[in-house]
């Protein structure tokens, strides 16, 4: 037999082993049970069976909005959804996007969290909006019922919210105490590293490096986590930004948001950077001793998740 006749029938072997490896995948994804998933949800859904995905939607009108002075109905853009796709054997993937009014972000991050669902990315997709309206990107891959669970929990907690504040709140609760006068040293023992100060403030920032464009960016050009505290000992306020990987977001989250810190924003600083680093900005009202071990303590989780 010919060299070239054996390549050939390799060939055919091979094609064919890939043909049959891909009937078996298509075969081991489950079609979505889209009747549970609206059961739990509580809303009906579309399907779409040129992606074979299944939507669910939530517009929000139970407030009135505005953005440049003009009241903006749901089909613009203020509609919360979750898509469910099916992956491998039983599982599904989920990604949704959440409508959410300042007051409403961190209960339902909690919820989304806390279902095991993941929290990927929160914004603001619009200027000069009344009230302001952010939005809160979720996903997560496993059991289609848990997915759908999760989502539940999280427009639950939404409308709790608003059902005990009819109108969005403007402010966190608890007081910043003015002039400030914060005492370095028990937060700097927290931090384990000297801070800087500034009119009685105080600040203590953590660089790590990256890769971009062939160089080495770190904390002088911005690669770096911070923590900065005003107010006194007793009334204060905390507020930073942690620079993360993108495998340490979700811990770095939950720890913050099990001590009671406020994530205020999720997004990207940079682009083309090795490794992709995300950051999270982070608002916090409370005893200044407090607010470090909390803040350290995310630092440790963020370590821990690294290794």
């Amino acid at each position: 037999m010919s060299s070239l006749r054996r390549l050939s029938q390799a060939l055919v072997i091979a094609i064919g082993i890939c043909a049959a490896a891909s009937q078996v995948d298509a075969q081991q994804q489950t079609a979505l049970d889209t009747a549970r998933i609206e059961q739990i949800t509580g809303l009906k859904g579309t399907y779409s069976k040129q992606e074979d995905v299944f939507k669910i939607s939530k517009p929000r009108n139970d407030v009135k909005i505005q953005v440049d002075g003009w009241t903006m109905p749901p089909f613009m853009g203020l509609t919360s959804y979750a898509a469910f796709k099916p992956a491998h054997g039983s599982q599904a993937m989920m990604m949704g996007d959440t409508v959410l009014f300042e007051d409403e972000v961190n209960p339902a991050m909690s919820a989304a969290l806390d279902a095991g669902l993941e929290v990927t990315a929160l914004h603001n997709h619009f200027f000069f909006d009344q009230p302001k309206v952010y939005f809160m990107h979720i996903g997560g891959q496993g059991d289609v019922a848990k997915l759908a669970e999760g989502v539940k929990k999280v427009y639950d907690r939404i409308t709790e919210v608003r059902s005990a504040h009819a109108d969005p709140e403007n402010a966190f609760p608890g007081h910043i105490a003015s002039p400030s006068s914060i005492t370095a040293a028990p937060l700097e023992a927290v931090f384990g590293s000297k801070g800087q100060t500034n009119n009685g403030m105080f600040k203590v920032v953590v660089g790590r490096t990256a890769s971009m464009h062939g160089l080495t960016v770190g904390n002088e050009m911005g690669v770096n986590t911070w923590a900065a505290f005003a107010g006194t000992d007793d009334e204060a306020v905390v507020d930073g930004d942690f620079a993360m990987r993108e495998g340490e977001l979700q811990t770095v989250l939950k720890t913050m948001r099990a001590s009671g810190i406020n994530i205020v924003a999720i997004h990207q600083h940079m682009t083309d950077e090795t490794p992709r680093i995300l950051f999270l900005h982070y608002w916090g009202k409370g005893k200044a001793i407090d607010l470090a071990k909390s803040v350290k303590a995310a630092l440790n989780a963020q370590s821990s998740s690294a290794q």
